[in-house]
């Protein structure tokens, strides 16, 4: 356990600047975001007040009260999101290329530790999982100071208040980041958990097989994305939810997950230590 948790420390510790420049990059433009997008609305709505002479609950009742979810659902709020997204979606790959193409060929010293090979798999999942989880309490932590940035620049006759349940609701792409309850939280980030392992399997594939491994690589992640995902695809394809009540399609999800994980780590655990050479 030991070996596992300095593997863990070693993998963030390889891409720990660059999550700080990630965290930095979604303060600047979210904050950035808010002061823009808030003096906007409030120099739009004066202007209109003045050149018609409307009084604020004339201009409110015809353009409606503002609130955060104006600032949340601009380029400048979900941007640095996507921005996190595609980078750690990028790095899934780099955290295993970079050991191979790099300088020494870094994978050869990794592999000749003295502990298991599956350790090295399962500690840069757990590596890429926690910078999410980080990206996500971040988020959560400076959320609150940009909608009371928001509320301290609109007028109070122009906007309302929401809570950050609230808040988190009125957007349907954070409800998917941030779920509001935890039940949705371990759904969302269990499946997600489970394909940053399908993709690992794959790339080892690769790395076994060079050329054929590509071939390989993909269709076993095309047939674990179906396993993965096939019992929503049967109830709300096939069946058009007719037979199966959803607790049921949600037991059987949960199911074929575990069966997709014990899978991925085994196949992968054999291409490891079998065909995985140094």
């Amino acid at each position: 356990m030991n070996k596992f948790l300095k593997l863990v420390n070693f993998e963030m510790n390889r891409f720990r600047k660059f999550f700080f420049v990630l965290l930095l990059i979604t303060f600047v433009l979210q904050f950035a975001g808010v002061i823009v997008t808030s003096f906007s609305f409030t120099h739009r709505a004066n202007k209109m007040m003045a050149e018609m002479s409307m009084t604020p609950a004339q201009f409110v009742k015809e353009n409606g009260y503002a609130s955060f979810e104006i600032v949340s659902k601009s380029l400048w709020f979900m941007g640095p999101i996507a921005i996190c997204a595609v980078v750690l979606g990028l790095y899934i790959f780099l955290i295993w290329y970079r050991d191979w193409f790099g300088k020494n060929t870094f994978i050869y010293r990794l592999l000749m530790l003295p502990t298991s090979r599956i350790n090295l798999l399962l500690s840069k999942a757990a590596a890429i999982f926690l910078y999410v989880l980080g990206l996500i309490a971040f988020q959560l932590i400076i959320l609150p100071f940009e909608n009371a940035l928001f509320k301290g620049i609109v007028p109070s006759e122009l906007k309302y208040d929401l809570g950050i349940r609230a808040l988190l609701g009125s957007n349907e792409y954070m409800s998917l980041i941030i779920p509001h309850s935890f039940f949705n939280f371990v759904i969302y980030y269990g499946a997600g958990l489970v394909s940053i392992f399908i993709i690992f399997t794959g790339i080892l594939f690769e790395r076994s097989y060079r050329l054929k491994g590509i071939i390989l690589g993909i269709v076993y992640c095309a047939v674990a994305a179906v396993v993965l995902f096939s019992p929503f695809i049967v109830a709300g394809i096939v069946l058009k939810n007719r037979i199966f009540y959803p607790i049921e399609v949600l037991g059987l999800s949960i199911i074929t997950a575990l069966i997709v994980l014990f899978g991925s780590l085994s196949v992968s655990g054999y291409l490891l230590k079998n065909k995985v050479t140094v």
